[in-house]
């Protein structure tokens, strides 16, 4: 054997040597052993796509690593949980990406959830595969939760710049996460599932900033889609049945002129009821007045007047968090101030659903 032939082989040695350390085992995104909540559509390819934000997974699988393979039409942020626990946040942006959760486990049975932080505008996510170790597999999530709420709302709802450091620091998607939002923070204290259909600047009638007084395109459209951002696709609602929803609409609606008139914006939001009516049925549903604006006394009217014993009226007043260290990004309430705003919140939903309350503090 000459000197060539002997580097050849040792070449070829080291490089399958290599491989093997860094080999793994691909299950598709649709594996039956993976737990999604929220608004997803299944590929034939075995891809599961999602634009909405707080729409989530939960994994339970063996070995020491876990990644997917991902695309994404823009660039989103995403919680990571393994075993309870926030280990990080990764990013989806591109064609095929492979973004690593989990590496140097110790080989036994873990649980990973993955968050999205981010809202739909952002970009949606695609995810083809997850990767595990060489003997890694994957275990029967079982992380459907007994309870389910489905938040219909606005900034305030998926998190708006909770993470932001002033009122004064101009809006980030870093700074953006649904898991500091009020809608989150009520979901783990009523131990939920929970699905947020929210965007930042929809209103019931009319959408922030716009020139018209109804707006072309809001929430009372944009609730019955698969996509936030990709319209084309209605969701079929038989996926999931919450036990209660909440809604909290009509900030942006009075927030700049030109304003709807009452009966456009009364005409919006019983268009929403009655889609709420239609595809869940007769579930309780809590109608959420901001704290300023004639949204205010439009909705508690039309509350009283629609005669629909599941109905409910809630609201969080001016005041209920401070102007200045419970607010993040343009103004918004931080963590600090959306904390006050679910302990507002969750005396309400345990009277309408019967959920008891309990000595769990609100985080």
């Amino acid at each position: 054997m000459t000197k060539k032939t002997i580097y050849l082989l040792l070449l070829v040695l080291s490089v399958n040597s290599l491989w093997a350390q860094t080999k793994t085992t691909v299950f598709r995104a649709d594996d039956k052993n993976i737990s999604y909540v929220g608004r997803i559509q299944k590929s034939e390819a075995g891809a599961v796509s999602f634009d909405w934000s707080g729409t989530y997974f939960t994994v339970k699988f063996t070995g020491s690593y876990c990644a997917i393979r991902v695309s994404d039409t823009r660039k989103n942020y995403f919680n990571v949980f393994i075993d309870d626990k926030l280990t990080g946040v990764v990013t989806t942006f591109g064609k095929d990406s492979l973004v690593v959760l989990a590496k140097g486990l110790k080989n036994t049975p873990h649980t990973l959830l993955l968050q999205k932080r981010s809202e739909g505008e952002q970009g949606k996510t695609t995810i083809h595969s997850f990767e595990l170790s060489t003997k890694g597999n994957l275990l029967p999530a079982n992380a459907t939760k007994e309870r389910h709420i489905e938040f219909i709302g606005n900034s305030i709802t998926c998190g708006y710049g909770t993470e932001g450091l002033s009122k004064t620091e101009p809006f980030k998607a870093e700074t953006e996460n649904c898991n500091l939002a009020f809608s989150c923070i009520v979901s783990r204290y009523f131990d939920a599932d929970y699905t947020l259909i929210a965007h930042s600047g929809r209103g019931a009638a009319r959408n922030y900033g716009d020139t018209a007084r109804v707006s072309k395109y809001s929430m009372k459209d944009l609730m019955m889609n698969t996509f936030d951002e990709f319209r084309d696709q209605k969701w079929n609602f038989s996926d999931y049945t919450p036990d209660v929803v909440v809604i909290n609409l009509g900030s942006n609606d009075f927030s700049t002129k030109p304003h709807p008139l009452k009966d456009e914006f009364l005409k919006a939001y019983d268009q929403i009821i009655g889609q709420i009516r239609a595809k869940y049925g007769d579930i309780p549903v809590l109608c959420v007045a901001p704290p300023k604006g004639p949204a205010f006394e439009y909705i508690q009217s039309f509350c009283q007047a629609k005669g629909d014993k599941n109905l409910h009226f809630a609201a969080y007043l001016q005041g209920v968090y401070n102007n200045d260290s419970d607010q993040g990004s343009s103004g918004h309430p931080n963590y600090e101030g959306q904390k006050k705003i679910a302990m507002n919140l969750i005396p309400y939903i345990s009277t309408i659903t019967g959920w008891q309350l309990s000595g769990k503090i609100v985080k």
